[in-house]
């Protein structure tokens, strides 16, 4: 196994106030022309990123434990993506693989038919979103089962176009206001063990899924169940062992299409390839985005190849999928991924978060710790009840951002905080930003 290599100091560093006059000066440009609904968790603007770091506009050196939301795991200036494309910009930026196609989209889905799990054939097409690949995923499940309806579990995040609002349960702030949303979507009770009136089984958990669905849609009229093996945005929310392989059995009984969204939790970020691997299911589609591109903007639909198969010729693709710069930074990226084992470095990850903060769990309202690798989120309550603290979570992440340290909160209450540093974070940096958010509960 390779070490990471930097280009820029790891270390946190503040040399002003933050945010900075630089970042002031930008946000007040920003206020002037960026549309109110795009919002930023941080206050200041940055300017380069390499590791664990994030520099901003006024040279304050940042600890981040956000990744650009899952993307920058091999780092955001990995050596090899920067070098896959730069060469790959010096070619050509874009021809349409819809009209002149090129070698690196298929070497892309050549390395997810090797990586994705099953062994089975495989195909993929590639987009440009994690929302894009959820819509083709559920358009080829449609298309293959000739049923309408879509199951998807509570609790999710499946992005912000029309189709994957529906699919998403958090109304504020992706759903308010923005409906109607395209019908034939049904949800299901998902396994969260911290929030189970009383504790169950991952089998008991999958057979209340099974059996509302059953009751209320109809097996026979679902054309694809959909699922995040770790639920991301609803809290890092791992289900109890047995649920997916239970949810999988079912499907196969009934000719639905198995899909698993590990849009977030993929490539390396669980501990392994892919979070799945750890209930030893294999979807018949799974979707994958972020991590995926490197930090260029890539996504795909991977799965049976009759599957994807099935849909009509010129039915999947657009303008931008699977742009050869990305797809150039995504070849970078999973070769880093493969030299640095970030599998290995994101379960080194897992371990120092837990040796710092499981201390905390059941006092003075921090309710949980969970999550799997490089993805872990701490779930606040009101004292001595389960009740969301969502307040909490807030006031320790700004906390955090003034003193540093780049930290998202998520959870279908918006009472999490998560850790989702960079694989390359150096151990150092990991020990201090945690040190930082000990203190910060404590405070």
């Amino acid at each position: 196994m390779s070490e990471p290599i930097y280009h820029l100091p790891q270390e946190r560093r503040l040399v002003t106030e933050l945010p900075g006059p630089r970042s002031r000066e930008l946000a007040a440009r920003r206020d002037a022309v960026v549309a109110a609904g795009v919002s930023s968790s941080s206050p200041f603007y940055a300017t380069a990123a390499d590791g664990g770091v994030l520099i901003d506009a006024d040279g304050n050196s940042m600890i981040d434990l956000g990744a650009g939301i899952a993307v920058t795991s091999v780092g955001a200036s990995a050596p090899k993506v920067v070098a896959n494309v730069q060469d790959a910009v010096a070619n050509f930026t874009h021809t349409s693989f819809a009209t002149t196609p090129y070698e690196s989209y298929i070497e892309v889905c050549e390395k997810l038919a090797e990586l994705t799990p099953g062994d089975f054939e495989k195909k993929s097409v590639l987009v440009s979103s994690g929302a894009e690949a959820v819509e083709n995923a559920v358009k080829i499940a449609r298309h293959h089962t000739g049923r309408a309806a879509v199951a998807v579990a509570e609790n999710a995040f499946h992005g912000r176009t029309n189709l994957t609002m529906a699919l998403t349960s958090k109304a504020m702030p992706y759903k308010a206001g923005f409906g109607p949303f395209a019908p034939e979507i049904y949800h299901f009770p998902s396994s969260y063990p911290y929030r189970e009136p009383a504790p169950i089984s991952g089998e008991e958990a999958a057979r209340r899924a099974i059996d509302h669905l059953e009751t209320t849609v109809g097996a026979e009229r679902i054309a694809c169940l959909l699922q995040e093996p770790i639920q991301g945005e609803g809290g890092f929310i791992v289900p109890a062992p047995g649920y997916l392989e239970s949810l999988q059995a079912w499907c196969r009984a009934h000719g639905i299409v198995f899909i698993l969204d590990e849009i977030q939790c993929g490539f390396c970020r669980s501990g392994r390839w892919f979070a799945s691997e750890y209930d030893g299911v294999e979807p018949d589609l799974i979707t994958t985005a972020k991590a995926l591109g490197g930090g260029l903007p890539l996504a795909a639909v991977t799965g049976r190849a009759e599957i994807v198969d099935s849909a009509q010729a010129g039915g999947l693709g657009g303008t931008y999928g699977g742009n050869p710069v990305s797809c150039a930074a995504s070849l970078g990226a999973i070769e880093t991924m493969e030299d640095w084992d970030l599998p290995a470095r994101a379960r080194a990850i897992e371990a120092v978060i837990r040796a710092k903060v499981e201390p905390l769990v059941g006092e003075g309202g921090v309710g949980d710790l969970r999550g799997r690798g490089a993805m872990m989120a701490v779930e606040f309550v009101e004292p001595g009840t389960v009740r969301p603290d969502a307040a909490r979570a807030g006031r320790i992440a700004r906390t955090l951002l003034a003193q540093g340290v780049v930290v998202l909160t998520c959870g279908i209450h918006g009472n999490c905080i998560r850790f989702l540093p960079p694989l390359t974070i150096p151990g150092s940096l990991l020990d201090e930003a945690l040190d930082l958010f000990v203190g910060a509960v404590a405070a």
